[in-house]
């Protein structure tokens, strides 16, 4: 697996939105873009 490095350009793909559509990262460039990751966030503690 190959590490990103910070100013590397993101492989392009593609997650269901919190409107259960698809979203490509391609589709948003020239954008704004944050992805948050929640570990454990939907799973019951």
């Amino acid at each position: 697996m190959t590490k990103l490095k910070v100013g590397d350009v993101a492989p392009d793909f593609t997650l269901p939105s919190h409107l259960d559509q698809p979203v490509t990262l391609s589709s948003l460039r020239g954008k704004t873009v944050v992805l948050a990751f929640f570990p454990l966030a939907w799973t019951p503690i």
